[in-house]
């Protein structure tokens, strides 16, 4: 049967200082942070310590996300991008599997904060995220998942829907994703009208944003979205939720090149690749190709943990390979 992971209870987690057990605001109503994420409750048990918020003032950087892309353009390929749920299998897990990831040439990291109404997610994705959050998972720790994939050089990122990042706190959870040494959040349904005190925060903090870029939208739309984006502007190439296809959209290098004529921030194209064929092909028009779905599967259909990381370092190199390959066409 397919590899569920350890009981939550008997994982160890990496944390950085600790939080009083009242939390900022004691008494004012702040949700727990130890309950699974789910609408309206995020955060850390009482007693248990999280990752600290520094709140000095950090100013603009040259960022990681940065670096990657400009060596990956020095290159001439684009680079790859992996993602996987923080808890999917287990806490432990997730960290062996991303940290291979990376060892077999993903660049930058996604850690997905489960989440109880992940609307914009396919099937696959949304039983990953189910099971993280049967695990007992927590915003914080996602924040040391962060942590302890970021030690490996490459930049970590936290996609998450927007709800849980504001019942955490929006200053708290930018700050402390910088802490645990994280590089930025991708929101997929924060819309720029809404986003001010995200954008206040995230430049408080020094982390990167990333919204994204749907086919459907407009010109003026692309550039607002380009506009408040930094590291790179999410192109999602398909309409609909996410999940691995055996084709990438015909929509995707249309896109790719109407936010070129708006930005020159890099464009990174989601939603839909699963072969090394496909990330070569995205490769030929995006400064970067994302993966999720297909990682997910592969962790999905394991039987042990062993075999999770096995499949996950193979389909890694063969994607790398894949970007690889289409800088020497």
């Amino acid at each position: 049967m397919p590899y569920r992971g350890h009981h939550p209870g008997h994982r160890e987690r990496p944390r950085a200082g600790r939080r009083d057990a009242a939390g900022p605001r004691a008494g004012a109503g702040r949700p727990d942070p130890g309950e699974p994420v789910r609408p309206g409750r995020q955060g850390c048990r009482d007693g248990r310590s999280v990752v600290r918020p520094d709140r000095r003032h950090r100013g603009s950087r040259v960022t990681g996300l940065a670096a990657v892309f400009a060596a990956a353009r020095a290159e001439g390929r684009a680079a790859l991008i992996g993602y996987l749920p923080a808890g999917f299998p287990s806490y432990d897990g997730a960290v062996r599997v991303v940290t291979a990831m990376v060892a077999a040439g993903v660049d930058i990291v996604e850690i997905g904060l489960p989440y109880s109404d992940p609307l914009m997610d396919g099937p696959v994705i949304q039983a990953a995220a189910e099971q993280a959050l049967r695990n007992g998972t927590t915003t914080s720790d996602v924040l040391a998942t962060v942590q302890a994939v970021a030690s490996t050089g490459a930049p970590t990122l936290v996609m998450s829907y927007w709800n849980p990042v504001e019942r955490y706190g929006v200053e708290e959870f930018a700050d402390g994703l910088a802490a645990a040494g994280g590089t930025g959040v991708i929101t997929p349904d924060l819309t720029p009208e809404e986003a001010g005190p995200w954008i206040a925060a995230t430049d408080r903090a020094g982390i990167d944003r990333i919204f994204l870029a749907a086919p459907s939208s407009t010109d003026t739309r692309l550039s607002v979205v380009a506009q408040v984006s930094t590291g790179f502007v999410y192109a999602a190439s398909t309409m609909g939720v996410t999940g691995a296809r055996d084709a990438v959209s015909d929509a995707a290098p249309r896109l790719v090149g109407r936010l070129r004529e708006v930005t020159d921030r890099p464009v990174a194209v989601g939603l839909g690749v699963s072969t090394g064929a496909q990330a070569a092909a995205v490769a030929q028009f995006a400064d970067g190709v994302i993966v999720g779905s297909a990682f997910v599967r592969r962790v999905a259909a394991a039987a042990t943990l062993a075999e999770a990381v096995a499949g996950v370092s193979a389909l890694a190199a063969q994607l790398a390979d894949g970007v690889r390959a289409a800088a020497m066409r």
